[in-house]
């Protein structure tokens, strides 16, 4: 999958959610996701607010992106109306607490599917494939890939990801991890010059460098896969294997290009193939 991604504003169309609240309750009782979505009518669904393209809270309230559009796919796919879902920021620090606690019923969040977290949580998907890759200012010529993160260069991504640790572990031990709540700290810190780079996945760094022409560039040298998941209760196994039909019935349909095509494919990011389900 080409990480390139130009310039260009993203067409973030405003597919918000309905009942449009911040908060909410997660599944309630010893209901299972499909059994409270049958029963109930209603989910609480984990997302991004601040990342364009993937998961948006827009200046009117509603919610647009990527993972918005596979979201209300599968919540429908369980029986449950736009109008029936509650939307909760999930940061990327907090997601295991909100599922474990039972906040959210599950999360579509550049969930990234690891080991360590299949420890504490379950995984539906994955539903995508990103790269980790590194933005930058444009007029930054000495940042050419994650090797070249030496002399004590200052990167910033946010706290409770993975990727800057890929890079300190991998690549650059020197390098100087600066960490923050949200993505839209670390692009701040970055026009701001206190950073010299930002790392997570690709397509959300096109989000980025889409929303600030002329000033920020996708360095374009992706450099591990990231396996995006839908988060859910440990071993909620009927809640998988439904939502895996959903998103692979999403695939099969032309929804998941659709839904990618309208939400990133603006930014200049190539449209992969979907992923195999697990």
């Amino acid at each position: 999958m080409s990480a390139a991604v130009v310039a260009a504003g993203l067409a973030l169309s405003a597919c918000g959610g309905g009942g449009g609240s911040d908060a909410g309750s997660g599944s309630s009782g010893a209901k299972n996701v499909v059994a409270k979505a049958k029963s109930d009518k209603k989910l609480v669904i984990g997302i991004k607010f601040d990342q364009p393209g993937l998961g948006q809270k827009q200046a009117d309230g509603t919610y647009a992106g990527f993972d918005v559009d596979v979201a209300k796919y599968i919540a429908k796919e369980l029986g449950v109306e736009e109008s029936g879902i509650t939307w909760k920021e999930a940061q990327s620090a907090q997601r295991e607490d909100l599922i474990k606690k039972g906040e959210v019923d599950f999360i579509v969040a550049t969930y990234s599917i690891t080991d360590k977290r299949k420890n504490e949580v379950s995984f539906a998907g994955p539903y995508f494939i990103a790269h980790q890759d590194l933005l930058v200012r444009a007029d930054s010529t000495d940042i050419t890939g994650p090797e070249s993160l030496t002399g004590n260069k200052k990167l910033c991504s946010v706290k409770g990801s993975t990727p800057a640790q890929n890079v300190k572990e991998k690549y650059a031990k020197e390098v100087q991890l600066e960490e923050r709540g949200k993505y839209t700290d670390c692009v701040t810190s970055l026009l701001n010059k206190t950073v010299d780079a930002m790392t997570t996945d690709d397509v959300i760094l096109g989000g980025y460098a889409a929303q600030q022409p002329g000033k920020l560039k996708l360095v374009g040298k992706g450099f591990t896969d990231e396996k995006y998941g839908v988060g859910l209760k440990k071993d909620d196994n009927e809640s998988i294997t439904a939502i895996n039909n959903a998103i692979k019935k999403m695939q099969q349909d032309g929804a998941w290009k659709a839904a990618l095509e309208k939400n990133v494919g603006p930014s200049g990011y190539k449209i992969p193939e979907p992923p195999a389900i697990s």
